[in-house]
């Protein structure tokens, strides 16, 4: 998608929250509920737009958001932190574990533009045929077809939660016209939502919309003003490898210093995730002295 600069230094804070008339009213009938989320979507779209985002690095914040709400939808309990570890400390050849696993499906899907041999890597077990059929919903507004999308995976597989999540919010992506999923529904509905179907269904769905954008607006702004940081501080940097270094913490939620050695070695690597933490622009993520994961 064409980027746009449109966050001034001094406003960014105003320019990505959602305006209080819409995160304040509820949206009773589904025409209301369509017209706010209409309004929380156009203040995502520029946002999804913005330069001043580091916009990979949103999506995977998001997808680790998305997976915890996931997870919870089969009754565990795993935190932000567990998901990370599990996804983070793999090693080759592991599993990450079923919770893990549903973050790595996140990440995957929202790593790469949209297309159905993308999807299919995040969602090996859904057919191809089956997702070309979701992305090719017509008809409605986005995200009444992305509700649309939503009841019939659900309907066929009542227990897919994350992959229905997953291809609505990849529905609603592109009838928006983004290139990448960008995580919506998935951070704000609830299970008992995912039994409801017809206008019960997409009055949720604007509803969620709505929810989404109150907590994805504000972390954009927040990693805008943190990733303008770690910018700010790269020309320091001496280490060879640093700027493909930072390259990486711009678009991944959280990185093991092992993630660096195809370019420095272990110990280079680990003394530039501490240079950084010491600099104030990336933040050490578990709080352990051993195994540890580092993020913007």
């Amino acid at each position: 998608m064409e980027k746009t600069k449109l966050i001034p230094k001094d406003d960014s804070r105003a320019a990505l929250r959602i305006p209080g008339w819409v995160a304040r009213c509820t949206g009773e009938t589904l025409e209301e509920a369509a017209f706010l989320s209409g309004a929380a979507l156009a203040h995502l779209d520029l946002t999804a737009r913005s330069d001043a985002v580091p916009q990979a690095l949103w999506r995977s914040r998001l997808a680790l958001t998305a997976a915890e709400v996931c997870v919870g939808f089969v009754g565990r309990r795993e935190s932000a932190g567990e998901l990370r570890d599990a996804l983070h400390l793999m090693r080759p050849g592991d599993h990450p574990g079923p919770a893990g696993e549903v973050f790595q499906q996140w990440s995957v899907a929202v790593a790469r533009p949209i297309s159905v041999a993308n999807l299919h890597k995040a969602l090996p077990a859904v057919a191809l045929e089956q997702i070309a059929l979701c992305l090719d919903a017509t008809g409605g507004n986005p995200v009444g077809r992305a509700a649309a999308v939503l009841e019939a995976v659900l309907t066929d597989a009542p227990r897919a939660e994350t992959a229905a999540l997953i291809l609505a919010d990849a529905v609603l992506a592109t009838s928006l016209g983004w290139d990448h999923l960008l995580p919506v529904l998935a951070l704000a509905m609830r299970p008992r939502d995912l039994r409801m179907r017809g206008d019960d269904l997409r009055r949720t769905c604007h509803r969620a919309v709505v929810a989404a954008a109150g907590q994805a607006l504000p972390l954009a702004a927040d990693l805008a003003r943190r990733a303008a940081r770690l910018q700010a501080v790269a020309p320091k940097l001496r280490a060879k490898g640093a700027d493909r270094a930072v390259e990486l913490f711009l678009s991944r939620d959280a990185l093991a210093p092992v993630a660096l050695l195809p370019f420095m070695s272990d110990r280079a690597a680990r003394r530039l995730c501490d240079r950084l933490v010491d600099l104030g622009a990336v933040r050490e993520l578990t709080g352990r002295d051993s195994f540890r994961l580092y993020g913007v």
